[in-house]
């Protein structure tokens, strides 16, 4: 497989969007963004958070004075913490959460970290992790924070199943009946409900990644003896099931016990994504590089939706988390790493495909000049894991589609 590798201007988001998600999976968790107004209001405006709402993120914001080293930014951070705490004191555990700002101006949030940390003597506990655009794009965010955590968690020699990996509550309520089914257990996640119920790791962890972007906790769990089970992602019917089937064949689950379990789900979820097929069989797509779900993405569309890859790029291509899904890939395949966005959109220009899936900032150009699109951020929100969810996946590619054929008519 050729691989096109580009650097230049990039169009993404940064780490910090990964909050919106990371803040509604640990309710007694909360995120301090230390950055500037626009970084309130990039959070805000992903979220969509109303001003009287009580959310579970903020922003300290550095002012000009902060910014050109004429206020102790390390006094005013530890003013707004109390502050925060003493208005919310069902925190558990605080993240400083690094931005461009704050990092232009050195402000070492480890060292603000500990700090705090000895100062609430474990009332709260107090993490650091950078969701700074200038290093990371919008998934990486909840990759460090997790990396972040990862220290904190302690030590077990118990045999067990490790998912890491953001999930909607119900989707993972369901991963864990399937589990219990193929008689997999003990089986805990990355983030936990509550940030005060840390799982523990060890030798005898196995990690199963629920999402294909946590390169660095993965080797963060690794370093702590895990094992990572190689494995596509479950996205669609057949990314889940083989998904299912590593894990099962990990902890030496018979084939036909797993295939008893399995049969009728993947069933299930072909039925549900056919009538999506039947829309998006034959057009042809390009995935421009934002979220690292580019590829697992690619694979659902072109084998179980039939549609036909054009190009598929990637921010990063971590080739050991990603060696399942290139196997599953056509070896024609166009697939670019990195961004160089103006070549990136004259290639799509040139190629006119059907669809382009990309981030917000490009969408309303592209459907400006008559390309249907597809925003890549909503993939991530949205509950589109396991084969009970692939007719739902299939659905949010056919709804573009569909959206600019009943403009045409109109």
């Amino acid at each position: 497989m050729e691989i096109l590798k580009e650097s230049g201007q990039r169009e993404v988001f940064c780490g910090l969007t990964s909050i919106v998600w990371l803040h509604r999976r640990m309710p007694d968790a909360f995120f301090l963004v230390v950055g500037s107004r626009t970084c309130a209001h990039l959070v805000q405006s992903a979220a969509g958070v109303m001003i009287f709402a009580e959310p579970r993120f903020g922003t300290a914001i550095l002012g000009e004075r902060d910014l050109a080293g004429m206020a102790d930014a390390n006094e005013e951070l530890d003013r707004v913490v109390t502050d925060l705490l003493g208005r919310r004191p069902e925190i558990r555990t605080l993240f400083l959460v690094g931005s461009c700002p704050s990092e232009v101006i050195k402000l070492d949030l480890a060292k603000a970290a500990e700090r705090l940390n000895n100062q609430l003597q474990g009332r709260v506990r107090v993490v650091n992790y950078s969701g700074s655009g200038i290093e990371t794009t919008f998934t990486q965010g909840e990759d460090n924070a997790l990396t972040a955590l990862v220290p904190l968690l302690p030590a077990t020699e118990e045999h067990q199943l490790l998912l890491v990996g953001t999930l909607a509550d119900g989707v993972e309520d369901r991963f864990l009946t399937l589990f219990e089914r193929l008689g997999i257990g003990p089986v805990t996640s990355l983030p936990p409900r509550r940030s005060t119920e840390l799982p523990a790791v060890g030798p005898n962890t196995k990690v199963l990644l629920t999402q294909p972007f946590l390169g660095t906790t993965a080797r963060a769990l690794e370093a702590r003896g895990a094992e990572i089970i190689s494995s596509p992602y479950p996205l669609g019917v057949e990314g889940s099931r083989r998904w299912f089937e590593a894990a099962a064949a990990a902890f030496g689950v018979t084939p036909l016990h797993t295939a008893s379990v399995l049969n009728p789900l993947a069933e299930r979820g072909r039925a549900a994504v056919a009538p999506h097929r039947r829309e998006l069989e034959g057009k042809r797509l390009f995935l421009l590089p934002d979220s690292q779900m580019e590829l697992a993405l690619g694979r659902f569309l072109h084998r179980e939706c039939g549609m036909e890859l054009v190009e598929v790029g990637t921010p990063y291509l971590d080739r050991k988390l990603q060696e399942q899904e290139l196997a599953l890939l056509p070896d024609e395949l166009q697939l670019s790493e990195g961004q160089h966005l103006e070549q990136q959109l004259e290639r799509v220009r040139a190629s006119r495909p059907d669809l382009v899936v990309c981030g917000m900032g490009l969408a309303n150009p592209l459907e400006a000049e008559g390309i249907a699109t597809k925003w890549s951020i909503e993939l991530v929100f949205s509950p589109i894991h396991g084969c009970d969810q692939a007719g739902d996946l299939a659905e949010l590619f056919a709804r573009p589609l569909r959206r600019r054929t009943a403009l045409a008519f109109a």
